[in-house]
């Protein structure tokens, strides 16, 4: 499985390193985010890694809902609470849940085909920033602390027309940026489409908080300072091969 060296599992728990969840954000997602750093001190597992785990285990259903309720730090063991049958939740040891999911319809547990799905789906959520972020915040004129940048998964949909698909790629349509106050709920429309033709649809929504009156210098310095650890990280994968 693709997944298996972002993670380990002992018997139905499975956990994750640092360097596991980091390299995951970075190298499938392209998310550098400074939360899914290795040194980082608000450390915690990227949200993408979680949903594509509990995908990879449970398949891919024609309509799906997850809601992301904990941040998952290094080495918090996980297993898969099935609540009913279209019910389900990450959850560790003293019973605290991290992400549920909800879903209808059909079923599809073809490794090929969540696979395809699972890595189209990252590499898009992982765009989000500064690709999608900063027109938007742009446009609004607030922004994130671009010293403290903390922007929160909050919840994703996902509904397909049908499930007899190949390789349905995940394209961009649209996004919103609702402001009250110093919080902000950013929501991110996709469309899955095989062979030109769209089968699927989705929405990812992320909460940020700590909102400032935007100030494009700030953001210039931000994107720079992103763009700089991208390339580092980049070079030494280079340097190890």
């Amino acid at each position: 499985m693709f997944l298996t060296p972002y993670f380990s599992q002992d018997n139905n728990q499975f956990q994750f390193t640092r360097q596991q969840a980091s390299y995951f954000a970075k190298k499938v997602a392209g998310d550098f985010n400074h939360i899914h750093d290795e040194d980082s001190k608000r450390f915690c597992v990227p949200g993408d890694l979680l949903f594509a785990v509990l995908l990879s285990k449970e398949g891919i259903s024609q309509k799906m809902r997850f809601e992301f309720s904990g941040m998952v730090g290094d080495g918090i063991a996980l297993s898969i609470d099935k609540k009913c049958e279209k019910q389900s939740a990450l959850k560790d040891n003293n019973g605290k849940e991290y992400l549920q999911m909800s879903r209808e319809g059909d079923v599809n547990v073809n490794s090929a085909f969540i696979e395809h799905v699972i890595t189209s789906y990252v590499q898009f959520s992982g765009m989000n920033f500064p690709h999608i972020m900063v027109p938007l915040m742009q446009e609004a004129q607030m922004m994130i602390n671009c010293q403290r940048p903390l922007v929160i998964y909050e919840s994703m949909e996902v509904e397909f027309s049908r499930l007899n698909l190949c390789h349905p790629e995940v394209e961009f349509s649209g996004a919103s940026f609702d402001v009250e106050g110093k919080r902000g709920l950013v929501t991110l429309n996709f469309t899955f489409k095989e062979d030109g033709q769209a089968v699927g649809k989705g929405m990812k929504r992320m909460v940020a908080s700590g909102l400032k009156p935007y100030d494009q210098s700030a953001i210039d310095d931000l994107v720079e300072r992103f763009d700089d650890r991208k390339q580092a990280f980049l070079a030494s994968l280079s340097n190890a091969a």
